[in-house]
């Protein structure tokens, strides 16, 4: 097959989206190495950033792509000029027009927050993420949904025949399966000051993912620091400030820019790892814990469930009474903690790089 992707996040973009569109690609061309791979990019001002072995082979550069909405209308020509099989926008939209082309045509789509929670989105921002998503839901030959609860979501909001979408997990990067050695988690701990014992939590600090519960239940709990990692947003002054006024300071610590070779060490230091989000679209950052061996408490209402499984904690994403109670029972309850543990690394191998891969392939091999 001749299989085309819509990659400007994979080379551009080094949060969720562009990790996910690197994992595709990537693991597509270790297990699947006699498809041809297309990548539809912007042209980059500095393209050394793209890995030359591959791109004599695999990799399509548009040459044009400095016109704005260059994935929206100036594409579909070229997608059919390089005689594409199935084309992959990896990122909630398609092409315009895609549906005209010879070319068979799947869409990512990661999640639909911004229409569960339009609160934590601008006006502008949710309507034009709308716009795109419904649009490529609509004229796509296949949906790949992140979750179950993603697919839930998508025939709720867009009316969309259930048959028509394919549930494809997503693994992490395989640095989060490799065990730290205790030198390499001290020499961590040092690096950025953390204490000898604490809770963790990664991802962007901003409203939606709700880490003031756990500095709120950090307030029933003595003894223990709290670490969050990811970028700040203005929520992260609301956190400081909370932290702040309830004598919890120095046990609240907000660290950025976090390299990727650092993290596992983080995790695998910790004693817990809580990821009480009101909505994800599926929480990679609980199958890295799970893959560190380090208990998981999540929050209920979303895709959670699925990616922490039964064997994990879920707690109320509103009440820090609960979580409270959850966090001091796992810190006095060592077997517990060594079953979720033992549990968790079973449970994690369905979202292995060759499980997932072999699902994505079977849908492009369908169409």
């Amino acid at each position: 097959m001749r299989i085309g992707f819509d990659a400007k996040r994979a080379v551009s973009n080094f949060t969720g989206l562009g990790n996910y569109s690197r994992f595709v690609i990537s693991n597509l061309m270790k297990y699947y190495p006699d498809n041809i791979y297309k990548l539809f990019i912007p042209k980059l001002d500095d393209e050394s950033k793209i890995n030359d072995t591959h791109k004599d082979e695999t990799l399509y550069s548009l040459k044009h792509t400095h016109k704005p909405f260059w994935r929206t209308m100036g594409i579909v020509k070229d997608i059919e000029r390089e005689h594409i099989d199935v084309y992959h926008g990896l990122s909630n939209e398609l092409p315009f027009k895609i549906n005209r082309a010879a070319t068979k045509s799947i869409v990512t789509i990661h999640d639909l927050i911004f229409l569960r929670y339009p609160e934590f989105y601008s006006l502008i921002d949710r309507t034009i993420y709308n716009i795109k998503a419904k649009y490529a839901c609509k004229v796509a030959d296949k949906i790949i949904a992140v979750s179950e609860c993603t697919k839930r979501d998508i025939v709720r909001f867009y009316n969309i025949d259930p048959s028509k979408i394919e549930v494809v997990y997503q693994g992490c990067f395989p640095v989060f399966k490799e065990q730290t050695g205790n030198m390499k988690k001290e020499e961590i701990k040092t690096k950025y000051n953390l204490p000898s014992e604490y809770l963790l939590s990664i991802g962007s600090i901003e409203e939606r993912k709700n880490i003031l519960l756990i500095v709120k239940a950090l307030k029933q709990i003595t003894d223990i620091h709290f670490v969050a990692i990811g970028k700040q947003k203005e929520y992260a002054s609301k956190v400081l400030q909370y932290a702040s006024e309830n004598g919890l300071s120095d046990r609240v610590h907000l660290i950025s820019k976090v390299p990727l070779t650092d993290l596992p060490a983080i995790l695998q230091s910790a004693r817990l790892f809580i990821y009480p989000s009101f909505y994800e679209g599926f929480g990679i950052p609980i199958i890295e814990a799970l893959n560190s061996g380090v208990p998981v408490i999540g929050a209920t209402g979303s895709c959670l469930e699925e990616s922490g499984g039964a064997h994990s904690v879920y707690i109320d994403p509103h009440d820090e009474n609960e979580l409270a109670r959850q966090i001091k029972r796992l810190l006095n309850d060592e077997q517990a903690c060594k079953k979720m543990v033992e549990e968790g690394f079973e449970y994690v191998k369905r979202f292995s790089d060759k499980n997932c891969t072999d699902a994505l392939i079977k849908v492009y091999q369908k169409l």
